[in-house]
Formats: structure tokens, C-alpha cells, sequence
């Protein structure tokens, strides 16, 4: 929806599932979008460099969210939110609901 605007399919992907998770990282994103991790990780890369999202690196992954200082945030959002509207019901409820299951009692850590 948003890709002759921001250039890329895969861009677009990208910020929708962080605008619906707050973050995400390259291979779950691209896991969820069933799309290739490398593609996605080169977007992830371009809108940091762009000052659009920031990493932080939490064990061995890099997270990334949007920058709370870019000075379009606000804008960005709600465009994004406008496109995520106009997404099929059942991608919007698979989006939403991010279930992580409890480390089991006895499994070491």
C-alpha cells in the first residue's frame, strides 16, 4: 500500500510490524512476512541510517524501534496507522497478538 511511497515492499513491512510490536528484529519480521531475512535486514539498516528507527542489542540480537527524537514521528505514525487500517482483518490480529510462552520452571537458563 505504502510501497510507491517509501520504495520498498519490504520497507513497508518493516515499519508496520514495528509500529504494531513497538519492535522487532530482521529474522522475525521477515519469519512473519514469510520474506527474505536479508532484504528485510537492509531495510532495517536504511531507516537507521535514515535516523527513522534506532537499535539496541539485547544479548545477541539487534532490536530495533523508532527513533522517539526523528522529527516526522508523529507524521510517520499516522500514516502508518492509516495503512495498517486498510490491512486485510486476519494480518491485523496475527500483528496484535504477540504470545511468548513462559520459560518452564526447571530449564536452565
Amino acid at each position: 500500500m505504502l510501497m510507491p511511497l517509501l520504495g520498498s515492499i519490504n520497507a513497508e513491512r518493516v515499519l508496520i510490524y514495528i509500529l504494531a510490536r513497538n519492535d522487532g528484529y530482521a529474522r522475525k519480521i521477515a519469519r512473519f512476512f514469510d520474506s527474505d531475512p536479508d532484504s528485510i535486514q537492509k531495510q532495517l539498516v536504511k531507516l537507521e541510517n535514515g535516523s527513522v528507527l534506532v537499535s539496541k542489542v539485547v544479548g545477541r540480537t539487534r532490536l530495533y524501534q523508532f527513533n522517539p527524537r526523528y522529527p516526522f514521528l508523529t507524521e510517520l505514525k499516522g500514516l502508518l496507522e492509516k495503512a495498517y487500517s486498510f490491512y486485510p482483518e486476519e494480518i491485523r490480529e496475527k500483528l496484535s497478538m504477540d504470545r511468548r510462552r513462559p520459560r518452564r520452571r526447571e530449564k536452565p537458563l
